[in-house]
């Protein structure tokens, strides 16, 4: 728990989509926020023009908006410390380099990048590190703004203490002089971010584990610029479905929004990703929003990193969909909300389904939803409820227990079947008894006669329980389907 209000904040690059790995330090943020009952800000890092990709800000806040991740303060809505866009506040940080040049802590560099090229392969050759201090012009000229600005590091050790990987410490051997400012007066992050962290009072930095080789230089910088650091938590990588490497688009990580777009709740995304390396000591898996708020601690997140398992993730989706009550469950199958509209989710119920009375899909829905892992899935389980699909023999001829049967003995049990259906009320309770009457008579067993009928009412794979399901298709379309199966045979 954090007993003094926090100020976190999300500082993506707008570079493209946000994947599970890369929106994990945002929900950790937001929780620390949200449980201290601080502020959460979003603040767009587009200094690097080269790798900006268009749309991808807009992108970047309606994936937090998705998902329920509400930031107090951003591009969009302003704040105290506006503006929240990188490429806006250049002037903060042309201010704050030149308190360093005055202090004699930045210089000017001279080299072309060919020169430091040069650098780095002497330094190869004689099989030592590449330091650009080593290489530190002894007389430098005034900063025009025309060459990039560096940092005149301070060569020394660190002992830090990192809320997830615990007590850190380095030599002074991997303190450099980094690039500032470039040459187009963008700043580098190694600079931007310490600026903005300390003038929007950012009380936690929580970030991804690629920058803690960085940290040294970052406290070198803190010192010249006499800003005490924030509490820091380096969360380990997300790993892909091999677990070998990190989770990365080149690898096919998805859009977070996919996930929204084929039917996995936003509410289970967020479980699920704060579960990626962390947990309350407990076996519980599946936690409420305000749960994970109260429960959740950067000191429980593990230290090694987390597989990413798609599957393990549909298997929340569904234990989440079984706890939900029928109305708010259709209503997200249909795409209602404000949220479903904004990301252009669709109605997830087939075609044929569309002009079929809410009711009676209510109640489909309701025989389907022990088995629904997500939405995208309710058409196949659910089209043969709105039309006849065509005979498939595949189904017969592809079943252990059936294909032993000739097509006139599975023709036999099925007329047997539709006997007994015919004297049915077609209540779920009274098809179960006929049904179970019939197993009698014919001796068979549940597999074999439960699935010829199963077959021959649904032409589907799989199908939810029986009874239920005939009781939903009514008598008619039930009997007629069946009369159709048997001239098939």
């Amino acid at each position: 728990m954090i007993d003094e209000k926090a100020r976190t904040r999300f500082a993506p690059s707008p570079t493209g989509y946000l994947h599970v790995g890369g929106i994990r330090t945002a929900v950790f943020a937001w929780l620390v926020a949200r449980q201290s009952g601080g502020q959460f800000v979003l603040r767009l890092e587009d200094t690097d023009k080269k790798r900006e990709v268009e749309g991808s800000d807009k992108h970047l806040m309606e994936s937090l908006r998705v998902l329920g991740l509400k930031y107090d303060e951003g591009p969009d809505i302003g704040g105290p410390f506006a503006p929240y866009r990188q490429s806006e506040r250049l002037d903060n940080y042309k201010a704050w380099a030149q308190k360093l040049i005055d202090a004699g802590r930045a210089y000017a560099d001279p080299y072309t990048a060919e020169e430091v090229q040069g650098f780095r392969e002497e330094a190869q050759r004689n099989k030592q590190p590449f330091l650009y201090r080593n290489h530190r012009p002894e007389n430098t000229q005034p900063w025009d703004g025309a060459k990039p600005l560096r940092f005149k590091s301070d060569p020394k050790p660190y002992k830090w203490h990192d809320t997830i990987m615990g007590d850190l410490s380095t030599g002074p051997e991997v303190i450099d002089d980094f690039i500032l400012v470039k040459s187009d007066g963008y700043p580098t992050y190694n600079f931007a971010h310490i600026i903005d962290d300390a003038e929007m009072q950012i009380t936690h930095i929580i970030r991804g584990q690629e920058f803690i080789a960085s940290v040294p230089n970052y406290l070198n910088l803190y010192e010249a610029l006499n800003i005490a650091p924030p509490i820091m938590a380096t969360a380990p990588h997300v790993l892909g479905p091999d677990g070998k490497k990190k989770l990365s688009k080149r690898d096919g990580a998805k859009d977070v929004l996919d996930y929204v777009r084929d039917g996995f709740l936003p509410e289970v995304l967020v479980n699920f990703i704060v579960s990626l390396g962390w947990n309350d000591g407990t076996e519980q898996e599946i936690f409420t929003r305000e749960e994970l708020i109260q429960k959740f601690s950067l000191d429980r997140v593990q230290k090694s990193g987390a597989h990413f398992d798609e599957r393990r993730l549909a298997w929340m989706n569904g234990a989440h969909i079984r706890q939900l009550n029928l109305d708010d469950l259709y209503k997200r199958t249909v795409g209602e909300g404000d949220k479903s509209q904004e990301i252009g989710v669709r109605n997830f119920w087939p075609e044929e389904a569309r002009k079929q009375p809410d009711e009676y899909k209510k109640q489909v829905l309701a025989l389907v939803q022990e088995r629904l892992k997500y939405f995208a899935e309710l058409p196949e389980l659910t089209r043969f409820f709105f039309i006849d699909l065509p005979i498939s023999p595949e189904l017969i001829s592809g079943n252990k227990q059936l294909n032993k049967f000739s097509g006139s003995e599975l023709a036999s049990m099925l007329e047997q079947a539709k006997h007994a259906l015919e004297q049915s009320s077609f209540t779920v309770q009274d098809i179960t008894d006929r049904l179970n009457q019939l197993l009698e008579r014919t001796g068979q067993k549940p597999g074999v006669l439960f699935s010829l009928i199963r077959i021959a009412t649904t032409q589907a794979p799989a199908s939810p329980a029986l009874a239920e399901t005939l009781a939903i298709l009514g008598k008619e379309t039930a009997l007629q389907r069946i009369n159709r199966q048997l001239t098939a045979f």
